[in-house]
């Protein structure tokens, strides 16, 4: 294997990882059913006073403002009655600092995936079919590395969750404007640690299970190559001649 090989092969193991968790991250962002198992699991609507409907379209807004280019955050709902911003400055600072986050992780999503897309694509088309059996190989590789990393980690999170998060929020804020009163707060009544435990939970499920598909898929082909290749290369069946 040359120079130029082992470098692709490192570069596309270690990038399918980073494309699968943070793809992984990025769906947990905008999939509403997230927010809406968290919200009737914790039961925010009692403790925030927020209907689920207007709970539900608060994540909605919270969504677009994610995905946009828009500032400040704005969040209307009825409070125990009341129509009322539901954030304040505070949190409104910090859920700009958490966009910048969620765009950081959208850029590595693209980098990685153009990356992953772009090495099987130039690979095929000049190397043609016999470079499936090498990008199945690594692929395989890179699965198994996501399996394990994501499994390693989410029995660090189950033991200690609350030291990680407090430690991940000090690692990626330059300020403390996350940390919040759970008791007047909002952005944490409705966001509890149970909610952002179970949702590093689902990010660990998908990212695992989109590996573990990967692997099966590359596995597969590898093992129909060589299944192919030994019928390919046995003995030459012969009809017997018949007696003269």
């Amino acid at each position: 294997m040359s120079y130029t090989t082992k470098g692709l092969s490192f570069l596309f193991i270690l990038a399918l990882p980073i494309f699968l968790i943070t793809a992984s991250v990025a769906w947990a962002v905008n999939d509403l059913r997230v927010y809406n198992h968290g919200f009737d699991k914790y039961d925010v609507s009692a403790v925030t006073g927020i209907d689920q409907d207007a709970l539900i379209q608060a994540a909605r807004d919270i969504r677009s403002y994610f995905n946009s280019s828009e500032e400040p955050l704005e969040v209307r709902a009825k409070v125990f009655g009341q129509q009322r911003e539901i954030f304040n400055d505070r949190e409104i600072i910090h859920m700009s600092d958490v966009k910048d986050l969620i765009w950081a992780v959208y850029i590595v999503v693209a980098i990685s995936g153009a990356y992953l897309v772009s090495v099987v694509t130039i690979g095929v088309f000049w190397k043609g079919p016999i470079f499936i059996p090498l990008v199945s190989r690594w692929t395989l590789w890179g699965g198994g590395a996501t399996i394990g990393l994501v499994a390693i980690i989410g029995l660090v999170a189950i033991t200690a969750f609350g030291q990680i998060f407090q430690t991940f929020h000090e690692v990626s804020f330059t300020n403390d404007f996350w940390k919040l009163d759970p008791s007047q707060d909002y952005l944490v009544m409705m966001f509890p640690i149970g909610f952002w435990f179970d949702a590093t939970i689902f990010v660990a499920l998908t990212s695992i299970g989109s590996a573990f598909v990967m692997t099966a898929v590359s596995g597969g082909l590898l093992i129909a190559r060589k299944i192919r290749s030994s019928e390919t290369s046995g003995p030459i069946y012969q009809e017997p001649e018949e007696p003269t």
